[in-house]
C-alpha cells in the first residue's frame, strides 16, 4: 500500500502527523508498472535505453477514497523522466519530475542526473549520481478540528525545500538481463521548523533503498512470445515492500501480465506499442480487506534513436515491459 501505511489507520497516522512535535517524513512513492519508474529510482539508469526517452507515469491510489468530511485524500502521483544517452559525457543524462499528493500535503521533486557508462564484457554497468530538489507543502487550514478546537493546528498552508543526493549502480547484460541497485535521498537532511503552537514541526527527506533485477526469457517454439519475470525491492529500514512482475509479450507490440505486491494487492497489467510509442495501464486489487477502493496507473513512453544513417529507420526497444 502506498507509504506502506495499513488501511483504516491511515487516518490516524497523518492526524498524528501534526498533532505531535518532531520530524516526519512522506515514504517514497510506489508504482505497478516500475519498469517505467527506473529514472526515477535509480541513477545509473540514466542514458541506459540506448535512446531518448520520455516516461510519464499517473497513479490514483485508492480511487475514490474520502475521508469523513468528503475531502478527496487518496494518493496521487505525477512522475515525467527523460533521459538520454551523451557519448562525449561517456555515459547518459536525465531529469525527473513528480507530484506526489497524500490528502493535505503535496511533494514537488525535481531529479538531475548523470550515469556513467562501463562496458563489461558481457553488457553495461552505469554508475550513477544525481541531485534531488523537494518542496512539501502542507495545507494545515484543511484540517478540522474536534469542537472547541485545536491549538496544535495551524491554518494556513506551510511549505519548505530541501536539496539530497541520489545514487545508483544498474547494470544491463547484452541479452537485456539487467540487475539495479540504488539509493534516493541518501543524505535524508531535514528542513526548517513549520510553526505550530505547541512547538516545532520538521520534516526529512525519505532515504530510500531499492533493488531490481529483471530477465527476458524466450520461448523456442515460440519465438513472438517472450515471458518477462521481475523483482523490486523498496525499503526504508523502517518498512519493506516487495513487488514481483510476470509480463508476457507478444510480437513486441502487445502484453498483459500480473504484478503481486506482498500483504498488500494483486495488480493487472495490459499495454500495446505502436512504433516508437507505447501506453501501459494496471489497475490494483487490494488483498488486505477493510473495504479499500483500488488503484489505477496509466503508463505512457516515446523512445527512439537518433541515428545518422538515415537508411535505417527501425529501433527496438523493450527495457519497459
Amino acid at each position: 500500500m502506498k507509504r506502506l501505511i495499513k488501511g483504516k489507520t491511515i487516518g490516524i497516522i497523518v492526524i498524528g502527523l501534526f498533532a505531535t512535535s518532531g520530524i516526519f517524513g512522506q515514504q517514497a512513492s510506489q508504482y505497478t508498472q516500475y519498469s517505467n519508474a527506473q529514472m526515477f529510482s535509480n541513477a545509473g539508469f540514466a542514458g541506459m535505453g540506448r535512446g531518448i526517452c520520455v516516461n510519464g507515469i499517473v497513479r490514483q491510489q485508492w480511487a475514490g477514497f474520502k475521508d469523513a468530511k468528503g475531502n478527496k485524500i487518496a494518493p496521487q502521483d505525477f512522475l515525467i523522466s527523460l533521459d538520454s544517452p551523451i557519448d562525449f559525457l561517456h555515459g547518459g543524462a536525465g531529469i525527473s519530475i513528480l507530484q506526489d499528493k497524500l490528502g493535505f500535503w503535496s511533494d514537488i521533486a525535481v531529479q538531475l542526473a548523470y550515469s556513467y557508462h562501463k562496458e563489461l564484457s558481457s553488457g553495461t554497468l552505469g554508475i550513477g549520481i544525481g541531485i534531488n530538489l523537494t518542496n512539501r507543502s502542507i495545507d494545515f487550514s484543511k484540517f478540522k478540528a474536534t469542537a472547541g478546537g485545536d491549538p496544535v493546528l495551524l491554518s494556513s498552508k506551510k511549505s519548505d525545500m530541501l536539496i539530497d543526493a541520489n545514487f545508483g549502480l544498474f547494470y544491463r547484460a547484452d541479452n537485456n538481463m539487467y540487475l539495479g541497485v540504488s539509493t534516493v535521498n541518501l543524505l535524508e537532511n531535514t528542513g526548517k521548523n513549520l510553526s505550530s503552537a505547541s512547538g516545532a514541526i520538521k520534516y526529512k527527506t525519505d532515504r530510500t533503498f531499492y533493488i531490481t533485477a529483471g530477465y527476458p526469457i524466450e520461448l523456442p517454439n515460440h519465438p513472438k512470445f517472450e515471458i518477462q519475470p521481475s523483482i523490486l525491492l523498496e525499503s526504508d529500514f523502517s518498512s519493506t515492500q516487495y513487488n514481483v512482475s510476470t509480463i508476457v509479450n507478444y510480437n513486441s507490440k502487445f502484453w498483459g501480465g500480473i504484478n503481486y505486491r506482498l500483504q498488500e494487492s494483486v495488480g493487472f497489467i495490459v499495454g500495446v506499442r505502436f512504433k516508437d510509442f507505447q501506453i501501459g495501464y494496471s489497475y490494483d486489487v487490494n488483498t488486505l480487506g477493510l473495504g479499500i477502493p483500488g488503484s489505477h496507473e496509466i503508463s505512457l513512453n516515446y523512445c527512439f534513436k537518433i541515428k545518422a544513417d538515415r537508411s535505417k529507420t527501425s529501433y527496438k526497444n523493450t527495457r519497459f515491459l
